[in-house]
């Protein structure tokens, strides 16, 4: 299984990375840029066969390490497959 998870502040949230982001983005001249969010993404390779098991996990994992559930929203894709994240040593 292969999950995907998004890690994006929550609305409200101040985020200096995005403004960062932003401020940089029209100094380069690009302009029109109403706001920039920052975020994190995070691939899993699971052994997991069950669809639902493998997002249980995930939820589980973002509830104690992915995602700071204070200040951050997150979200979940489960797919069949294996992707890019690098082996465990």
């Amino acid at each position: 299984m292969l999950a995907r998870v998004h890690v994006t502040l929550k609305k409200g949230v101040l985020d200096p990375q995005g403004k960062a982001i932003a401020r940089a983005l029209e100094a380069l001249g690009f302009d029109g840029i109403d706001g920039v969010r920052q975020g994190k993404y995070i691939e899993l390779d699971l052994g997991d066969s069950d669809t639902e098991a493998a997002r249980t996990r995930v939820e589980e994992m973002c509830g104690k390490l992915l995602a700071n559930t204070v200040i951050e929203d997150y979200s979940i894709e489960v797919e069949a497959g294996t992707g890019g994240a690098a082996p465990r040593p």
